[in-house]
């Protein structure tokens, strides 16, 4: 792998990060990792809600906090403090991104609107990241990673659509926040592209609502179908289902015209995710490589199994089938050999099975990071691509207010206006206590 060197494609660049918890610090851990200097401004008292969330280790920060906030510089500023606001008024003239996922309207509330910062800094980058879409009747409302999901079209058409549990599903991906920093991600660099023509910053704004919608466009075309013909035969409900005004749930079908499913390997009994997803294809050839594989030759010429249409009308009888063979084999040795003979198939990996995955952990999908206190060594999942010429110099994630002094002398404070700002409770110490509570103006919601 590359190592990191003076290619780093942010270098220079400087990102002004108000976001907590996970949307928004998703996408300024990527730019962060792309070799953007990251400051991330916190509250005083606590910072981010999830330094202590589900925190195991007494003495450091949590791991959903570490996770997403490695190789990032922290300040604590109260944003309800005059003084507080002329910091980041003054971070905001030499920045060239500022990015925020606070409560909807807040930052309007406290002056750093887009108008307002636009003013600052015509040449930055403001992204806002929020629930539902301006304008939207929703756009008041506040979104966790569920809300995203259902309003986005995910839950409806996740899970089973018969039984106990034909209810409204989330998925375990985090569709509705770290997906929204991704594609906030992509936002922001399309802009400092755009900006190196056009020399002015522009405000971007992307919603959960609209990220998840983005990841389930083929579930349009699947209503859209439906409006039209009235029913989808490469749903697993198909035949028999008496079809409505709106999809149903898909269960495990693959989602298009191949015949896709999750199938009980060997061990399934005693392992809950001992299961392997092959897809049979719809083109000739790759249904023959799947019947060669599988010792299935009969159905090249049966009319129940010979064509796409007729294992749609099937579908139980070629689960059943399937099923009989994939247990008698383990999900490793299934996804080799039936790989090696042209079919697409995937064992389905349990996280401690990952967590201890060779290639992943070889291949720098897994990192380790030294926090170099009381968590010590942790893994973390790190660029989710790769470049021919860079590689990110991971570091660990910063004390809550660790870099005060930094920042602020280089904004051309003395280290006794310094020492005054903490005095007054405008900024705190590392471990989030303020030095006079008495005298600290409330803090902003965030």
């Amino acid at each position: 792998m590359a190592e990191a060197t003076n290619t780093a494609p942010l270098a220079g660049i400087k990102v002004i990060d108000w976001t907590q918890v996970q949307s928004g610090p998703s996408c300024t851990q990527i730019l962060a990792w792309l070799g953007a200097e990251v400051i991330k401004l916190e509250k005083v008292h606590g910072g981010d809600p999830t330094r202590n969330e589900m925190n195991d280790v007494d003495g450091s920060y949590s791991l959903y906090f570490l996770q997403l906030n490695a190789n990032k510089k922290s300040i604590t500023l109260d944003m309800k403090d005059p003084e507080g606001k002329k910091i980041l008024t003054d971070l905001l003239k030499d920045a060239d991104v500022f990015v925020e996922n606070i409560g909807p309207g807040d930052v309007e509330k406290l002056g750093f609107g887009w108008d307002e910062v636009h003013k600052i800094n015509p040449k930055l980058i403001m992204a806002s990241l929020k629930g539902f879409n301006q304008g939207s009747r929703f756009e008041h409302v506040k979104a966790f990673e569920p809300v995203a999901q259902c309003a986005g079209g995910a839950a409806s058409t996740t899970g089973w659509w018969e039984g106990d549990k034909n209810i409204p599903t989330q998925s375990g991906a985090a569709l509705g926040d770290s997906n929204t920093g991704m594609h906030l991600t992509i936002a922001i660099l399309t802009a400092l592209l755009q900006r190196e023509r056009t020399g002015e910053g522009v405000f971007v704004y992307q919603s959960m609502q609209n990220a998840v919608l983005n990841l389930c466009r083929i579930k349009l075309r699947d209503q859209l179908i439906l409006d039209h013909l009235h029913q989808l035969s490469y749903y697993d409900c198909y035949p028999g289902y008496k079809f409505g005004k709106a999809i149903p749930r898909a269960a495990n079908a693959e989602g298009g015209l191949v015949l896709g499913w999750c199938y009980r390997a060997k061990g399934w009994e005693t392992d809950p995710n001992a299961y392997v997803y092959i897809v049979i294809q719809q083109s000739q050839k790759g249904f023959e490589n799947f019947c060669n594989a599988m010792g299935f030759q009969d159905w090249l010429t049966d009319p129940k199994f010979s064509t796409p249409n007729a294992r749609d009308e099937h579908k139980q009888e070629v689960y059943k089938r399937v099923e009989e063979y994939t247990m008698q084999y383990d999900k490793y040795t299934l996804t080799k050999e039936l790989g090696a003979k042209g079919v697409p198939v995937g064992p389905v990996l349990d996280w401690n099975e990952l967590e201890n995955d060779p290639d992943l952990n070889e291949d720098g999908t897994l990192i380790t990071i030294d926090q170099g206190d009381a968590r010590g060594k942790f893994k973390t999942i790190g660029l989710p691509f790769t470049m021919s010429n860079y590689a990110p110099d991971y570091q660990r994630a910063p004390k809550l207010g660790e870099n005060n002094e930094e920042i602020l002398s280089a904004l051309g404070y003395t280290e006794d206006q310094i020492k005054e700002l903490a005095a007054k409770g405008v900024i705190g110490s590392n471990d989030g206590v303020k030095a006079d509570l008495t005298a600290a103006a409330p803090e902003a919601e965030a």
